[in-house]
């Protein structure tokens, strides 16, 4: 998986918290990488709704409360997906082994229940749970 994934969380906490308007320069500082990169993760949570811009402003909002954003939300918006599918069964076995003859049928439940565990856990988290242990974390570091 590529960090689009948690740049997006990066760069939704920051739209959610930050007291200015932050141009993609400002959200690329923060997150250690280049404005362009920025910009197309902007682009998929725009195209998922979950953000939004002011043609000719500088800066974007949130759609919707931070507690109504889950983590599944901003997973399937930055991999551009409907359904988690992290793991792949290898093609063209050797139907006369009995290994490769049956190790598709093997492996895809136990593969699609760990997926459905992930998806439950990431819809089960949302954007204001993260919000809530920054400032948490933030407030440990300080003492």
């Amino acid at each position: 998986m590529d960090t689009k994934f948690s740049v997006a969380i990066h760069i939704l906490v920051m739209i959610s918290e930050s007291k200015k308007d932050l141009s993609s320069q400002d959200l690329a500082n923060s997150v250690g990488t280049n404005s362009s990169y920025i910009r197309k993760v902007i682009s998929l949570l725009k195209n998922a709704n979950l953000i939004v811009s002011r043609q000719g402003k500088i800066g974007y909002q949130l759609t919707k409360k931070a507690i109504d954003i889950t983590l599944l939300d901003i997973y399937y918006a930055t991999q551009e997906i409907k359904k988690i599918s992290l793991f792949q069964i290898h093609q063209n076995t050797n139907e006369h082994c009995p290994v490769g003859f049956h190790i598709e049928g093997l492996l895809t439940p136990i593969f699609n229940e760990m997926e459905n565990k992930l998806e439950k856990e990431l819809s089960e988290k949302n954007l204001a749970m993260i919000i809530n242990n920054l400032y948490l974390q933030a407030k440990l570091i300080k003492k």
